[in-house]
């Protein structure tokens, strides 16, 4: 059993930072579930089970937090104090909400193009080149960690929940004309 006050960085043994060695998170996720999962505490007492439950629900919510580049950002800032309020906040960059205008309407019209899987892979690929662009940025602005910088790392974030939204539509877009053939 282990402290269950611990931040999710310390809780997998990583460095508090944005990057985080995947290899490295998965094998400890793994070392973890090992050790704590409920299965190993089936003839324990009813309270050694539920706090096996609950390192185990603390472990998988950890892991789910690291490996997302948004939830790692969101996290990473409530740990420096900032909190955010993902449903309510939105980001105030016009040009990129028109940006996001445009590429929502060339989804829309994907439908009924005359090769809707190509309009799709194309559109997917600049989504993805955008949300790597943005994983980089968010990279830097948490090195450099100043309080303007992390300002930038939660535009970021609005940012990214856009385009991961986005790329979402676009993946059901794809699976449901994939049903069609």
């Amino acid at each position: 059993m282990f402290d269950l006050s611990r931040n999710h960085f310390e809780l997998f043994g990583l460095p508090v930072d944005f990057i985080v060695d995947g290899d490295a998170l998965a094998e400890r996720y793994r070392e973890l579930q090992r050790v704590v999962h409920p299965d190993r505490y089936a003839s324990a007492s009813d309270q050694e089970q539920r706090l096996a439950l609950q390192q185990a629900t603390q472990v998988n919510e950890a892991y789910e937090t690291l490996k997302d580049p948004v939830k790692r950002a969101q996290y990473l800032l409530g740990l420096k104090g900032i909190d955010m309020d993902a449903q309510q906040e939105t980001t105030r960059d016009t040009a990129f909400l028109m940006e996001q205008l445009q590429l929502r309407e060339e989804l829309e019209n994907a439908r009924n193009a005359d090769d809707p899987e190509a309009v799709l892979d194309e559109l997917m690929g600049r989504i993805g080149t955008m949300i790597r662009t943005l994983v980089a940025q968010m990279a830097i602005q948490f090195e450099e960690g100043t309080p303007e910088q992390l300002e930038a790392a939660r535009e970021s974030v609005r940012k990214m929940q856009f385009l991961n939204k986005l790329h979402a539509e676009a993946e059901a877009l794809e699976a449901e004309l994939e049903e069609q053939l």
